[in-house]
């Protein structure tokens, strides 16, 4: 990979140009959206040994934003996130594998409300550029398919014409942008 002596140390997510959002199917017919506006982790990445690198973010579950506030409150509470007991969702990498030019998985522990399962995240590099302030941006994209009761988010309500109103398969989705000084 051409950018692997740009990529190697640590980086850090810049939250005000990174996403991290959701999708899924509501009442079987239409995908609602969200995203969470507050989100921190770093990244360390070794090129010479990508087993040697590390990936930690950390998601402020109080921070969903869906467009709906009765929605984005529904989502915290019990019924979902439970946000009072479990305020955060994290992601621990316990391995980084390139894959191939500009493309990574980055399998890690998951825990959303105090659930931890093992997730395989692609991600693909988009490049590595100094913005005008001189700061190095690596922008990275992805996105991972879940089941949200494997982390025992099982809240819904059948419909009548058969289906129910939340679908269990949730699409995440990583827009990232990580600065090195």
């Amino acid at each position: 990979m051409s950018d692997d002596h740009q990529l190697a140390g640590t980086w850090t997510i810049d939250p005000s140009h990174s996403r991290v959002g959701f999708s899924t199917r509501h009442a079987m017919v239409t995908r609602v959206t969200g995203a969470f506006t507050d989100v921190a982790g770093e990244a360390v990445f070794d090129p010479k040994d990508w087993s040697a690198s590390t990936v930690n973010v950390a998601v402020q579950v109080s921070s969903v934003d869906t467009r709906s506030a009765d929605r984005d409150q529904h989502l915290l509470s019990e019924d979902f996130f439970d946000v009072v007991s479990y305020p955060e969702i994290t992601f621990v990498s316990t391995g980084v594998d390139e894959v191939g030019e500009s493309s990574f998985i980055i399998t890690g522990d998951l825990t959303i409300r105090g659930t931890t399962k093992s997730v395989a995240i692609p991600l693909e590099l988009l490049g590595i550029t100094r913005d005008p302030a001189g700061t190095l941006r690596a922008g990275f994209e992805g996105s991972r398919r879940i089941d949200r009761r494997d982390w025992d988010v099982r809240w819904n309500t059948p419909l009548d014409s058969g289906g129910v109103l939340v679908s269990d398969r949730i699409t995440l989705e990583f827009e990232l942008s990580l600065t090195r000084s």
